[in-house]
């Protein structure tokens, strides 16, 4: 009886202690799905904060950003982003859709001066911003037209995109009023009046931005120019304002730049360089307007003097005046082609020759030269020294004039000189030459067949070489040496002159569209560039440069 009692109270508290189990594991999953709700209905409630708190951050930043634009529009507000063209054009002008135009006119913004824009593109963490002006709206829609200026400035040509993205925002500029500027390597100080070849080039462009890279081309050699600092602001237009430009020289300087630089020269005191085969190597130096004096006078000359190793190398010599900076075989004012050593004579019977600098080129001809130039001013010995007894004139000998060599010899002598003249020399009969040699010199007299001029055997191959063998101009035009010198100089349409109106050097371009101006000896620049109106001095109307002269002389009775 009692073990029974036993089993029934154990199995009892056994079922007591399992019921009791039960019901602390399911206050235990009760507590942790109530805490499971409570934390997934604050993990809503945070989510919902978030949002709305980034709903309130974007529409502070959207009105912040709608301020900002307002701000810088002027109270106009155009932002959009358009897919990247280029087209080439000059300056920093661009090409916007039809639609813009629309939109910017009803927003009056034409009423509010040059229409600007700021343009940005972030590619890859990298941000980069320009500025521009507008050329016309003629782009496709949804597309923007960059010139070369503008997509150098925001696109990276070692990263290309794949759909190039602009980002075009309508802003305000102020007016510039200083800008520093820093070329990428030296030379660029050397170009004629490269303050006048800056405001050309910055009379294409409608802005200027911190960190822009301006091109500028002078002839056949082109510079960077990066923008350092701008006043008033980092972003500045330069439409119809006067701005103080200041360049500053290179932080760093190539030891083998990628194009010629002008090594200067003094003096008397001789430079040594190398220079390899096809290749050129140039100095500068400079006359003064008392040696020139002194040269017009005819006291003293200026030598150009190359001294060469006498290795089987050979250079060719090149001189010019600036503004031909870099003298060559197919431009140049004086050159020499002699085999070896050369020398130049600069004198006063040069009608070429004034005061200002020249630059002198060192052409490897054959093989790699090493060489020594220098730039002498000597004194010229013409006229008798004083003491010196003169020497008395043929006319006072009775002569006779030799059958050989058609000197006048005294009639004294004349039968003896003609036996030995007639064993010991010959006349080259050559048409126009008439030489006098000596019998052993006569086999090394030779005779251009295309020129006529006398060379001796070891200067033919290079003469042939360099004055006859075609040279190709990059107008076009094929021509030998001589021809192409002369062409450079007067035809070309790509030769630098000054421009008598902006006083810039440029390329001549063609003869004038206009018959009036090219009556007035005027290119197709000058043409161009005359064209522009400025107001007269006299009475405020605003005439045309190249009229100004005649408005002058017919208005105002005055001469220019």
């Amino acid at each position: 009886m009692d073990f029974e009692l036993r089993s029934a109270r154990e199995k009892l508290e056994r079922e007591q202690r399992e019921r009791k189990e039960r019901a602390k594991l399911k206050l235990v999953r009760e507590k942790k799905a109530k805490d499971a709700a409570i934390k997934q209905r604050e993990a809503i409630e945070a989510s919902q904060r978030a949002r709305r708190l980034d709903a309130i951050e974007a529409q502070i930043k959207a009105d912040e950003h709608m301020q900002e634009s307002l701000i810088a529009g002027g109270g106009v507000v155009f932002e959009r982003v358009f897919q990247a063209v280029p087209f080439q054009g000059i300056g920093d002008k661009i090409k916007l859709p039809p639609s813009c135009f629309t939109e910017l006119s009803d927003q009056g913004a034409f009423d509010k001066g040059p229409l600007y824009f700021e343009l940005s593109v972030d590619y890859r963490d990298n941000k980069k911003t320009t500025h521009s002006g507008v050329l016309e709206f003629t782009a496709e829609d949804g597309t923007v037209g960059l010139p070369p200026h503008v997509w150098s400035n925001l696109f990276s040509a070692q990263d290309p995109m794949d759909v190039p993205l602009v980002q075009i925002r309508y802003i305000r500029l102020p007016k510039g009023t200083y800008a520093k500027l820093q070329p990428d390597n030296l030379g660029f100080s050397d170009l004629p009046n490269h303050k006048a070849i800056l405001e050309t080039i910055l009379r294409q462009h409608a802005t200027l931005s911190m960190d822009d890279v301006l091109s500028v081309s002078y002839g056949q050699v082109s510079y960077k120019l990066q923008v350092l600092e701008l006043k008033p602001a980092s972003s500045v237009s330069v439409l119809e304002t006067d701005i103080e430009v200041d360049i500053v020289s290179p932080e760093i300087v190539s030891d083998q730049p990628s194009q010629h630089v002008l090594r200067p020269l003094l003096f008397g005191k001789p430079e040594s360089g190398t220079v390899e085969e096809g290749r050129y190597d140039y100095y500068k130096f400079t006359i003064d307007d008392s040696t020139l004096e002194k040269v017009i006078a005819g006291s003293v000359k200026v030598i150009v003097k190359i001294d060469v190793e006498k290795d089987g190398a050979d250079t060719d010599l090149y001189v010019s005046k600036h503004p031909v900076l870099f003298p060559s075989l197919n431009q140049h004012e004086w050159s020499s082609h002699d085999v070896g050593s050369k020398t130049l004579i600069l004198e006063s019977k040069e009608r070429a020759l004034s005061s200002g600098t020249y630059s002198i080129g060192v052409y490897g001809f054959k093989g790699t030269v090493k060489y020594q130039v220098s730039v002498l001013v000597q004194e010229s010995s013409n006229g008798a020294k004083v003491g010196e007894r003169a020497v008395s004139s043929s006319s006072d000998v009775d002569t006779v004039e030799c059958r050989n060599c058609k000197h006048s010899i005294p009639s004294r002598s004349i039968a003896l000189h003609e036996v030995y003249c007639s064993r010991h020399n010959v006349v080259c009969n050559h048409p126009g030459c008439g030489i006098v040699l000596r019998v052993e010199e006569a086999k090394n007299h030779l005779h251009c067949e295309k020129c006529g001029q006398a060379l001796q055997p070891t200067e033919m191959e290079k003469h042939l070489k360099v004055f006859h063998e075609p040279l190709s101009c990059c107008c076009g035009v094929v021509l030998e040496k001589e021809q192409m010198v002369q062409h450079q100089a007067r035809d070309c349409p790509l030769r630098l002159i000054a421009c008598r109106f902006c006083g810039d050097m440029v390329e001549a371009g063609n003869d004038a569209a206009d018959v009036r101006d090219r009556m007035r000896g005027m290119s197709e620049h000058e043409s161009t560039c005359g064209s522009r109106t400025a107001p007269c001095d006299s009475c405020g109307r605003s005439v045309m440069l190249k009229d100004m002269d005649i408005h002058q002389i017919a208005v105002h009775g005055k001469s220019s």
